[in-house]
């Protein structure tokens, strides 16, 4: 199952982020570059740096100059991963290309790639509440409500993988069609954001 792929690809970069857990640490993909494997991986990296990006971010005594660069990496990290979800996409489009689509076939509220993003975000706070549930410094009433949340976030993966499996079911009995729309990000743009060409 896709899902299950997707599994074992995210815990692997999740912990081999945190064998340095070290925002500034370089990428090392370990699957072949072009793969779907290698757009997984590079993904959830991209998401794991940012998980600890915005956690570095909200120390309240952080210097402002400091707060503003990674604002402003944080931003730049948003961009790369709206653009691993375009490549995700695009494996998908030439994987179903050639399926007869059915007459009545529907469209999908999202597209596979951006389930898998929210897939890859789960595996985040799954490794994280994780770790809360087992800290030593802290109250059983802290350790009990993390696990409580631990056995809601692992249903929803349950939930989130099955969901996803049907939709590509869905795409390849040609029940369901793809449609990828290319993320218009506004703020990013220099001829977009008012504040930007208004300095011009």
């Amino acid at each position: 199952m896709f899902t299950e792929i997707c599994d074992e690809i995210f815990r692997r970069s999740i912990l081999d982020y945190h064998k340095y857990d070290n925002v500034d640490h370089p990428i090392e993909n370990p699957y072949e570059q072009g793969s779907l494997e290698h757009l997984l991986y590079t993904k959830n990296w991209i998401d794991t740096v940012q998980w600890h990006l915005e956690d570095i971010i909200r120390d309240p005594q952080i210097d402002p100059v400091e707060a503003l660069k990674i604002k402003r990496r944080i931003d730049a990290s948003n961009q790369e991963r709206t653009d691993m979800v375009e490549y995700i996409d695009s494996y998908f489009l030439d994987k179903y290309k050639d399926v007869a689509v059915k007459e009545d076939a529907k469209i999908n509220t999202e597209s596979p790639a951006w389930a898998v993003d929210r897939y890859s975000i789960l595996a985040l706070k799954i490794f994280h509440m994780a770790q809360e549930v087992e800290r030593t410094d802290v109250s059983e009433a802290h350790i009990e409500g993390c696990r409580k949340k631990l056995e809601v976030l692992k249903t929803q993966r349950v939930d989130l993988s099955t969901a996803i499996a049907e939709l590509l079911e869905d795409f390849a009995a040609g029940n369901k069609y793809m449609k990828v729309y290319k993320q218009m990000k506004m703020y990013n743009d220099p001829e977009l954001n008012p504040v930007l060409y208004a300095k011009k």
